[in-house]
């Protein structure tokens, strides 16, 4: 069968076409350090909400995710999992991110929503996109049928907690401003490893989606962002930060969290290259006119 409407495919291919444009006099060491929800990271390269590790690996493999995020200074996100394993990530890597699922049973998300709290977590978020399966049916996860939610439910969900409350999975102004209308701490745009084929780039749509933003909330590109370089073609056109998903997956089976930490560490250090030749010496200073497109 045909990969054309593969939306990684799409979205490699987009990120390729995008080129940079070399700046070298008067450059700077670079900082890439960043502050997300009042902490200080050393870049805003993060791991993606990977899910499932210890079903589809093996046990304590997503143990071994938050170590190596740890020791890499990266913020860990994470979906799908029951309290106990949250519980033992956030022991090991308290700056944290859960993704809630939209569970048909809303009460499930104020739990744990709730559990993220007594955890200290820096925030939570709700994937958006995964109501339905590939064929268009309802869904479910560990038992629990999803849903899609509607706006006026994202607000009472983002006001009941402290916490700020991410939308993941958006891709639209559509949905973006709604997001926004019901009170969203942030927004990540994906199209989850594919959920639909030919679903429109991240990075396609990032410059309208900085536009609407306009600085109010972060705003996070996922989706084949498998380098510093990658990532830094997403902050220059505007991105809060970015997350690394299926690269970490091959790096734990390879080094464990060592490999996790190494890959990180790897592409901030690509970043930081990318960003000395362009002239960007912090976050602040990016510069989407260094983005060139073919």
């Amino acid at each position: 069968m045909a990969d054309n409407g593969n939306s990684n495919r799409i979205s490699r291919a987009y990120l390729d076409s995008l080129l940079i444009e070399p700046r070298y006099l008067d450059a700077e060491m670079p900082d890439p350090g960043f502050t997300l929800f009042g902490q200080h990271f050393s870049s805003p390269i993060m791991t993606a909400a990977l899910s499932h590790l210890d079903h589809f690996m093996f046990s304590g493999a997503s143990e071994l995710l938050a170590q190596g995020a740890k020791d890499a200074d990266a913020v860990l996100w994470y979906g799908a999992a029951e309290e106990e394993e949250i519980e033992r990530l956030a022991a090991i890597c308290p700056h944290m991110i859960e993704i809630i699922k939209p569970y048909a049973d809303r009460s499930l998300i104020y739990e744990k929503i709730a559990h993220a709290e007594k955890c200290g977590l820096l925030a939570v978020g709700i994937d958006i996109d995964h109501a339905f399966t590939k064929d268009g049916s309802i869904d479910e996860i560990h038992g629990h049928p999803l849903a899609p939610l509607r706006t006026g439910e994202l607000a009472e969900i983002c006001k009941s907690t402290a916490l700020p409350v991410i939308m993941k999975g958006v891709l639209s102004l559509r949905d973006g401003e709604k997001c926004l209308s019901a009170g969203a701490g942030g927004i990540v745009l994906s199209h989850h490893n594919n959920r639909i084929e030919y679903a429109v780039p991240p990075m396609a749509v990032l410059p309208e989606f900085v536009k609407l933003i306009a600085g109010a909330v972060p705003l996070f590109v996922d989706c084949e962002i498998q380098t510093g370089m990658d990532a830094f073609k997403a902050l220059a056109l505007g991105a809060t930060g970015v997350c690394i998903g299926r690269p970490l997956m091959t790096a734990i089976k390879k080094d464990g969290a060592k490999g996790v930490g190494d890959y990180l560490k790897q592409a901030v250090g690509e970043l930081k290259q990318a960003m000395a030749y362009t002239g960007c010496s912090d976050l602040g200073r990016m510069d989407a006119s260094v983005i060139r497109r073919i």
